[in-house]
């Protein structure tokens, strides 16, 4: 009857003896890995524009967002409001919850030039047309 609380004792005993002894140096390495993504600089995919509506040759660039501009009704609002005395009208945002930014695609087809985006999942390193890894090499 105490044969089965006794193994679970003694693989929790181990498991802890274990996270003890573990090396984190490797593990750094490891997951430092996993947060790097290398995407080349063209791809075969399908382009939805009117014009194409097949599997084309695409030209992959990181999107990037462009400037504010200061026409917008939000922006004139608030310059509006932060003229003349009084200070700092509204709360400047200081609590940044994430450490990376979710990566996006910018595919242009190389037959009709029209543009679509992908986005992708978060990572750390983020790099175009980066140095290829072999089959059973590393690229350190």
């Amino acid at each position: 009857m105490l044969e089965p609380l006794v193994n679970e004792v003694e693989s929790r005993f181990s498991l802890r003896k274990w996270l003890l002894n573990f090396d984190t140096s490797s593990f750094e390495l490891s997951c430092e890995l996993v947060f790097q993504v290398n995407v080349p600089k063209t791809k075969k995919t399908y382009c939805k524009s009117k014009e194409c509506m097949k599997h084309t040759l695409h030209k992959v660039t990181q999107y990037k967002k462009g400037k504010d501009s200061l026409a917008a009704q939000g922006k004139r609002r608030y310059d509006r409001k932060q003229s003349g005395y009084g200070g700092q009208t509204k709360p400047v945002f200081h609590k940044k919850a994430k450490t990376t930014k979710k990566i996006v695609l910018r595919l242009q087809c190389q037959g009709c030039k029209h543009v679509s985006q992908h986005p992708i999942k978060r990572c750390k390193h983020f790099e175009i047309g980066g140095d290829k890894k072999g089959k059973g090499t590393s690229l350190f």
